[in-house]
């Protein structure tokens, strides 16, 4: 996020590059720089003649050779801005020649989505010489929740730990569907609202009491009716509450209560670090540890590993997911 800030800011002083290459697993940011570019650069006036939006479906590298190529028509530059470029991925070496001597008056950018391309050719040793290249990284489960706070942040705006915690199990690490509904929270909101699970559950759609999260905390705690009350919650509702996802959380909750009991140093700040979890939910490890000692943790562990292959069909085709899930819910709990 720092390193998108200072590309932004760079653009913003017109310290220009002759190309920006953007790739990477995450397209959130690569969307945002390439639509910064594409917004600010030139004038409305400008625009016209001299901004150029491609597909990469629709043409080669040497169309975008062609394009980068010509000269800016009473403007200062002209922007080529390449979308799904990672459709030329058999041949966007080609662009290294480009990329070694490209033209000053031209500001091309390339957005190679959920791709990389390989830093050991001459493709990518030309662009560093020369260009911008960005690698946007797919954020881990466990950073998206601060990402959240930063994105608000600026905006005015907070978030309580278990209603960022309700997005990201619920959308995901999709950095753009996470905006999008934030977004939608920012238009209902006035700035200075601190965002919380009730007005989650009530502008999205998300269940503030029968999610994930909850149950994962229910387990910990041992509250078996109310874990009960949300295993038949998703039973009745499969669609939104996808078996698969609920094994994977869980057995991603049990594999770190796994790496809690090995830890030597248990204060909540170096749980907090070793766990790569917000300081707000280290109590839920501290309790489950009580509930569930290491021999019964690596039982579950197992226990998981069975039910993902289950819920995805194999040796279980005819039990409907809701019972499956009631049995793991009873083997973890007995």
């Amino acid at each position: 996020m720092d390193e998108v800030k200072q590309l932004v800011t760079d653009i913003k002083n017109r310290q220009l590059k002759p190309i920006y290459f953007l790739m990477g697993e995450e397209p959130y940011y690569i969307d945002k720089i390439s639509d910064f570019i594409e917004d600010t650069m030139l004038t409305e006036a400008e625009r016209g003649f001299n901004q150029m939006v491609l597909y990469g479906r629709d043409i080669s590298v040497e169309d975008i050779i062609s394009n980068a190529k010509r000269y800016p028509m009473m403007a200062e530059y002209q922007v080529v801005i390449v979308k799904e470029a990672q459709d030329l991925s058999r041949t966007i070496e080609k662009l290294a020649h480009y990329a070694e001597n490209p033209q000053p008056t031209t500001i091309l950018v390339v957005n190679y989505k959920y791709k990389k391309i390989d830093k050991r050719k001459a493709l990518y040793k030309a662009l560093k010489k020369t260009s911008v290249v960005y690698e946007s990284k797919k954020l881990y489960e466990n950073q998206v929740a601060d990402w959240i706070r930063r994105v608000l942040s600026p905006k005015g705006y907070t978030i309580t730990p278990k209603a960022a915690q309700m997005l990201v199990e619920f959308l995901g690490t999709d950095l753009s569907k996470i905006n999008n509904e934030l977004e939608k929270l920012q238009i209902i909101f006035p700035k200075g609202h601190q965002i919380t699970p009730e007005d989650v559950e009530e502008n999205i759609g998300i269940s503030k009491d029968y999610n994930n999260f909850e149950l994962r905390k229910a387990i910990g705690d041992r509250n078996a009716v109310k874990a009960y009350q949300i295993v038949n919650y998703f039973a009745e509702n499969p669609k939104d509450n996808p078996m698969v996802v609920t094994v994977s959380l869980l057995f991603n909750f049990f594999s770190q209560l796994l790496h809690f009991h090995g830890l030597k140093d248990k204060s909540p700040r170096s749980v907090a670090s070793a766990l790569r979890i917000n300081p707000y939910f280290v109590n839920e490890y501290v309790t489950a540890a009580r509930n569930y000692p290491m021999r019964k943790v690596s039982a579950v562990v197992s226990t998981l590993r069975e039910f993902d292959v289950k819920s995805k069909g194999v040796g279980a085709n005819a039990v409907p997911q809701g019972d499956l899930l009631k049995e793991l819910l009873v083997r973890i709990l007995n």
